[in-house]
């Protein structure tokens, strides 16, 4: 017996289950939130008391194969800054995604001293130089689970923070850090933090 369909039809079907209660679903039915194919939702991380300036709770990863994100600021040729990102253990979830945490997905969050400008699911992003004026200036990618809650790990959320300069000449990079990363120094906000191994900036 062969099957056919044609381009609008649905392909209905019911599944008996030994409760003996009958479930049916159609092939264009919805997965549930925070599955896709072969990704079933489970409990991800520790929920902390801690917030970021917004309001939006820390998630506690445990340090083997958390996320962690690097980042690099170069003036851009014409006006502005070019950043990037490396990721290690994390990848950027499509725009849309449901709102349910699934280990190393999400987004970044784009700071400039403190303050959010922009959120990424590229590692390629122009900073416009409104954002950077005269001055120096620290430039944050942080990582974000699917609901918006922080990666962290040890109570710091996960980010990476380069120092910029703008002048009236060409502006310059003049430090960058990356959380979570072997043989670096965190920084978190402008304030020293200890990484990994103990260290502090």
């Amino acid at each position: 017996m062969s099957w056919t369909r044609g381009p609008l039809a649905a392909l209905t079907v019911c599944v008996l289950v030994l409760t003996g209660s009958v479930s049916c679903g159609s092939g264009d039915a919805r997965e549930h939130p925070g599955e896709s194919a072969g990704t079933p939702t489970v409990a991800v991380g520790r929920l902390l008391e801690k917030t970021d300036r917004e309001g939006r709770h820390y998630r506690e990863v445990d340090g083997k194969d958390a996320p962690a994100v690097g980042i690099e600021v170069a003036p851009d040729a014409g006006a502005g800054w070019d950043v990037r990102l490396t990721l290690h253990h994390f990848r950027f979830s499509a725009t849309g995604a449901a709102a349910v945490p699934v280990a190393g997905r999400g987004h970044a969050l784009l700071l400039v001293d403190g303050r959010a400008v922009a959120s990424l699911r590229t590692t390629h992003h122009h900073l416009a130089p409104r954002y950077v004026p005269h001055g120096t200036h620290h430039v944050t990618a942080r990582l974000y689970a699917d609901d918006d809650t922080v990666w962290s790990v040890g109570g710091e959320p996960v980010e990476s923070t380069a120092d910029v300069t703008a002048s009236g000449a060409a502006p310059s990079t003049t430090a960058g850090h990356a959380l979570s990363a072997p043989g670096t120094d965190p920084r978190t906000e402008g304030r020293a933090s200890p990484d990994r191994g103990g260290r502090a900036s």
